[in-house]
């Protein structure tokens, strides 16, 4: 593995920031390509499982940049990454909200949030693709994978059953082997 460059490292995820519509969740393939595909720092396996560690423990959906900065670069790493995903995208978000709160009447804000739903759906359905990818690619995970999709997709559309519990229900079945 390469050796890591945290200012370069900051520097991308300062940038992946300001993507982040829909959560840092969202950036995920970018960071891949990123983190595994480009500068060697992490492995698929390494990127894979720390992302999986990050959304097991209890906490912010975001954790999972520590884990990642934290796997390429020590606690440099994890302080280097969480600042580059956090910093412009709280100044920018605490500077939109004020000015969204004093013109929330007006068309061309409401169209704007209206066709921001698309792309933020479109960028966390492919970071499911690239979570789910091994397990579609390995012939024993294969059909407990695409159940699990399949299960999942239709419980969203189906229920109002919240998201927990299904990431709960998932997590049960693979640790008893069904997945």
């Amino acid at each position: 593995m390469a050796s890591p460059d945290l200012f370069n490292l900051f520097l991308h995820f300062l940038t992946l920031s300001l993507l982040s519509i829909g959560g840092a969740i969202s950036t995920v393939p970018e960071m891949h390509r990123f983190l595994v595909d480009r500068t060697g720092w992490l492995t698929e396996s390494g990127f894979t499982s720390s992302i999986a560690l990050a959304q097991a423990a209890p906490g912010p959906n975001v954790l999972f940049v520590a884990v990642l900065g934290f796997n390429v670069a020590g606690l440099e790493g994890a302080a280097a990454a969480m600042a580059g995903i956090m910093l412009p995208s709280t100044v920018l978000t605490l500077a939109a909200t004020r000015w969204m709160r004093a013109n929330r009447g007006h068309l061309g804000l409401r169209a704007f949030s209206a066709g921001m739903m698309p792309l933020t759906l479109g960028l966390i359905i492919a970071t499911g693709w690239l979570l789910a990818l091994p397990f579609l690619r390995d012939e024993a995970h294969r059909w407990g994978a695409l159940a699990l999709i399949a299960a999942t997709v239709g419980l969203t559309l189906k229920t109002k059953l919240g998201l927990v519990w299904m990431v709960l229900g998932g997590g049960v079945l693979g640790a008893l082997g069904f997945v």
